[in-house]
C-alpha cells in the first residue's frame, strides 16, 4: 500500500516526462532539479552573496548578516569552501583568532549560473 500522499509505482511520473518540463504551458530551457543544490540553500546563498558584494568578510561579520550560530555557518561555510566557491584565510591578531573568508572565481561563475538559472526559472513561471 502506497503511503499517504505517494503515488503507487505504475502513476510516478518519470522525469523526462514532458509535462514536469513546462511551466503554465510554456516550456522552460531550465528545471528547478537542474539547481545547484549547494548554492541553493539559503544559508549558503546568503553567503555567497554577502561574499559577492565585499572582497573578504570575517566570520563574526558573516554571522552577523546571516544572524546565525558559529555551528550552523562553520557547517555551510566548510560545505562551500570543500567544493572551492569560497576560500578561506586563518591568523591571529595578537593572541586572538580571525577567520577571513572570501568568494573565489569559481564560486562566483557559480552564483552567476545559479542566478541566470533563476531568472530564467522566473521568466519562464511569468503570466504575460
Amino acid at each position: 500500500m502506497a503511503k499517504h500522499g505517494a503515488l503507487p509505482d505504475d502513476r510516478r511520473k518519470s522525469s523526462t516526462d514532458p509535462k514536469l518540463r513546462t511551466v503554465r504551458g510554456r516550456s522552460a530551457d531550465v528545471h528547478a532539479p537542474d539547481l545547484d543544490r549547494l548554492i541553493h540553500e539559503r544559508m549558503r546563498l546568503g553567503i555567497v552573496s554577502a561574499l559577492a558584494v565585499n572582497d573578504q568578510l570575517s566570520f563574526n561579520d558573516l554571522k552577523k548578516l546571516m544572524k546565525t550560530t558559529d555551528g550552523n555557518l562553520s557547517v555551510h561555510a566548510r560545505k562551500l569552501e570543500d567544493a572551492e566557491y569560497i576560500s578561506c584565510t586563518k591568523s591571529f591578531e595578537g593572541r586572538v583568532p580571525r577567520t577571513e573568508y572570501r568568494l573565489t572565481a569559481a564560486g562566483r561563475r557559480a552564483l552567476e549560473r545559479y542566478l541566470d538559472h533563476m531568472e530564467a526559472l522566473i521568466h519562464a513561471t511569468r503570466v504575460r
